[in-house]
């Protein structure tokens, strides 16, 4: 059986007779006492989300998820809707059930969709993703020296990070999702 510490984001877990999709989850390995996993995930049936502490030594039902690699093609804000570059079928996600990842989405971007049953049930990012910046402030002779390296700029799809002083609006750069800080500048 499964033990907590195999849990990601994205796993399916079988929980009282309903399914959960872990939205967020934390490896906590304290000094002292056993390790656990704090998670949140959100039910398939209801949509309700709940705190869970799992500990280490617990096992737990993962169930089966069929991932496909689809292409976002755009958000009328309620709905995602993603295309398999294969086939072309389309299928559509709410934004709710994508969470905190629908920020990092952009047109053409391609992402693992878990499948249960024929349903889309969750979003996987790629670890890094690419942007153009599309507003930048300019640095400001000094600004190291007050010991600013960073400055806030606006990525193309809204998103606004910091980034290192010297980079410039319409330069693409990497960012990696499950942060959501800034890796590298792309040349």
């Amino acid at each position: 059986m499964p033990s907590p510490n195999e849990i990601k984001k994205g796993t399916i877990i079988k929980q009282n007779g309903q399914l959960w999709v872990v939205v967020d989850f934390q490896r906590v390995s304290p000094g002292k006492g056993g390790s656990f996993v704090r998670t949140k995930m959100k039910s398939l049936s209801s949509g309700k989300v709940q705190d869970n502490v799992f500990k280490s030594a617990e096992t737990l039902e993962f169930v089966d998820v069929a991932y496909k690699k689809m292409q976002f093609l755009y958000h009328d804000g309620n709905e995602a809707t993603f295309m398999d570059s294969v086939s072309y079928d389309q299928i559509q996600m709410s934004m709710n059930d994508i969470s905190d990842d629908a920020r990092y989405l952009k047109e053409g971007l391609e992402v693992s969709i878990a499948v249960y049953n024929d349903n889309p049930i969750a979003v996987e990012l790629p670890r890094k993703i690419q942007y153009k910046i599309v507003s930048a402030p300019p640095a400001v002779k000094g600004d190291t020296a007050s010991g600013n390296v960073t400055k806030e700029v606006e990525l193309e799809n809204g998103l606004k990070i910091n980034v290192p002083i010297f980079i410039k609006e319409g330069e693409v750069v990497v960012i990696n999702p499950e942060t959501g800080e800034y890796v590298e500048r792309v040349n």
